[in-house]
């Protein structure tokens, strides 16, 4: 798996659909919001980039809307059909 670095976090890239991760898109855009999160995912339609955090099953601040077990749905639900997405994993 690829490795990155943004702000100071480690992730590794498990989804890349259409090579559409840009790292000085989004750099200025993953905040301290996500800190808790074990996931980014990103998807962008109409060229603009969207964020979401995910996280573990085993996370204690895991719900229903944010449970990367459910990820297929919500890109099903909420993601342009087609969309180039990406995944990014905290590393810890």
């Amino acid at each position: 798996m690829k490795k990155i670095e943004i702000n100071g976090q480690e992730y590794e890239v498990i989804e890349n659909v259409g090579n559409c991760l840009n790292i000085d898109d989004i750099r200025d855009r993953i905040t301290d919001y996500f800190d808790n999160y074990d996931y980014i995912f990103g998807d962008i339609s109409y060229e603009k980039v969207r964020l979401k955090g995910f996280n573990d099953a085993d996370n204690k601040k895991v719900n229903k809307i944010n449970n990367i077990k459910d990820l297929d749905s919500y890109k099903k639900n909420y993601c342009s059909y087609g969309a180039n997405t990406f995944l990014l994993k905290k590393v810890k």
